[in-house]
């Protein structure tokens, strides 16, 4: 096992640059609590399809955390599909070819919510939710496509549109469709 606890692999690493990203100029005085949280077992992840969902437990109170991972583009999933040959069992190498050819496996989260009092995008419990899908992730990779509809969309129809669009913008409504 390498040196770091959390990203050991390049698949979990990518889990790891969301709660650590590169363009950061000073230091978040969360993530070593975060850290700690998630490598004490404080946080219970369950994952449904693209929506992960912690409890995450420190000291007396508790917290749920709802992340919405975003679907990979069409585009991404046949590109993947041809430059991973064998999905079951997936290596750095596997992941350095995909960023090689532009299509990195990288997640992007589509929402974000937690219970705490804090209200931001960045709290404590999603930080440790993103340190302990980083460990789920390094002890099994496929779990980093999964969660991005990988899998699903790989079997769908090619000419289906690989993702729908979770919200429809106000400015997109005809009123008069409405009330006519």
């Amino acid at each position: 096992m390498a040196d770091n606890e959390f990203g050991y692999t390049a698949w979990g690493m990518d889990w790891v640059r969301l709660a650590e990203p590169l363009r950061v100029v000073r230091p978040d005085p969360l993530l070593p609590r975060a850290r700690s949280i998630a490598r004490n077992g404080g946080v219970r992840v369950e994952i449904s399809g693209r929506i992960v969902r912690a409890a995450i437990h420190r000291g007396g109170r508790a917290s749920v955390t709802h992340l919405e991972v975003a679907p990979l583009p069409r585009g991404a999933v046949t590109d993947l599909a041809t430059l991973v040959a064998d999905a079951t069992t997936l290596t750095d190498e596997a992941h350095r070819a995909a960023v090689a050819a532009g299509r990195s496996p990288a997640p992007e989260l589509a929402g974000i919510d937690c219970s705490c009092s804090a209200r931001t995008q960045r709290c404590l419990h999603v930080l440790a939710v993103l340190y302990e899908m980083a460990r789920q992730v390094d002890l099994d990779p496929r779990l980093a496509l999964s969660v991005q509809g990988y899998f699903e969309a790989a079997h769908d129809d090619p000419q289906a549109p690989a993702q729908t669009p979770r919200w429809v913008p106000i400015n997109s409504l005809n009123p008069a469709d409405y009330f006519a």
